[in-house]
């Protein structure tokens, strides 16, 4: 055995001595950083980013928070808003591009024809989706954009699994919503949004069917000074214009409705969009405080500066007096259940100021984060039939 130097009785020592620094001993406790065991001596909430951003939340602007009264102001709030809304999307094209429409596949099943087609929605972006017609009734029928959360996609909500093979369960989460609206008498156009299933970049692709590409095309969009439900919401509405070019749909009979992701486009396109004649949202009608201020969430759903302007139940409030369903989960842990009644409160306030509280109605279901539709869809079917 080699003898010790004095020089290795040195570096003993510094180690024995750096053992015994004055910072308080973990013990066998994983180490959780910087501030372990110096708790009782700083504001630990004062490191917490969430709790920083919830509380910046008590002190928000909300310039354009509903404050009307009487319908006369509210209509005035209504115009001022939604202007508002538009331009923190990012504006809209000031042309539409041509569509350019293609019908890929015609599909018969027992009671519903199925189409897979696609239009150009803006110059290098194209849309794919489904229109399911039924057999029952008489054309033309009123229509249903529907548009799925973040999974698989499209294929998720119109009936096709995951080896692109046709089922016949209905599965949990979105439980093939474009289908149910089949059978309440509705064509229901299912688009396939930006960055979900078909329409992701190759990389994404390669990882499974259920990544989404929201990041980094969402991110990129603000780099552009533009959101990704801003471009959503452009898609919805060149789905309509593509309604406006079919005999068999009703263009002046227009609803959309939307789970999670899908249902906070549908707010906004609701918001933005007059030509929608009904709108239900499924498990996304929130505050931003409670939802994605606290809960980590996808970056489509961010809108830069809107809480200088309003809340999201303001937002909501733009789609009266025409016809809004709202439901939520009593377990939903993304958009907490306390939250979405006190959203449901402050709408239904919005649409009693517009003479048309009938107009708003709302389901709490006793579940988690998915698609209901019980009430909603028959609420959808009932005011689109309207002549």
């Amino acid at each position: 055995m080699k003898p010790m130097t004095r020089r290795d009785l040195g570096r003993a020592a510094l180690t024995a001595a750096a053992l015994k620094q004055t910072g308080p001993s973990r013990g066998a406790e994983k180490y959780g950083g910087a501030l372990d065991g110096f708790e009782s001596k700083v504001d630990m909430d004062a490191f917490d980013p969430v709790r920083f951003t919830l509380n910046r939340h008590a002190s928000a602007p909300l310039r354009m928070t509903f404050r009307a009264r009487g319908r006369r102001e509210a209509g005035l709030w209504q115009r001022r808003l939604r202007a508002k809304v538009t331009e923190l999307l990012g504006g809209f094209p000031s042309e539409r591009a041509p569509l350019k429409p293609v019908t890929l596949e015609v599909r018969e099943f027992p009671s519903y024809r199925r189409e897979k087609f696609v239009f150009q929605s803006r110059p290098g972006a194209h849309v794919l989706g489904y229109l399911l017609t039924p057999k029952a009734g008489t054309a033309p029928y009123p229509a249903l954009v529907c548009l799925p959360g973040h999974g698989r996609g499209v294929d998720d909500i119109v009936g096709i699994d995951a080896e692109g093979r046709d089922r016949t369960a209905r599965v949990t989460y979105q439980y093939d919503f474009a289908i149910q609206a089949v059978e309440q008498g509705l064509a229901a156009v299912a688009l396939e949004m930006m960055a979900f299933g078909c329409r992701r970049d190759p990389v994404t692709k390669k990882r499974n069917l259920e990544t989404t590409a929201c990041q980094p095309t969402a991110g990129s969009a603000l780099l552009l000074g533009e959101t990704m439900i801003g471009w959503r919401a452009w898609d919805v509405m060149r789905a309509i214009d593509w309604i406006e070019t079919r005999s068999e749909l009703d263009a002046a009979r227009v609803g959309c409705v939307g789970i999670s992701g899908g249902g906070t486009c549908a707010l906004f396109a609701g918001a933005v969009e007059p030509r929608l004649r009904a709108v239900m949202i499924s498990c996304a009608l929130n505050t931003f405080r409670d939802s994605i201020m606290s809960v980590s969430h996808c970056i489509d759903n961010y809108v830069p500066g809107i809480l200088n302007w309003a809340e999201m139940y303001d937002v909501a409030g733009l789609i009266a007096p025409r016809p809004l369903f709202a439901e939520a989960g009593e377990k939903d842990n993304i958009f907490p259940i306390a939250a979405s009644r006190s959203s449901f409160e402050r709408v239904g306030k919005i649409y009693a100021a517009l003479g048309a509280a009938a107009a708003f109605e709302t389901e709490v279901f006793d579940g988690g984060h998915r698609f209901w539709g019980r009430q909603g869809l028959p609420f959808l079917a009932k005011n689109l039939r309207r002549e």
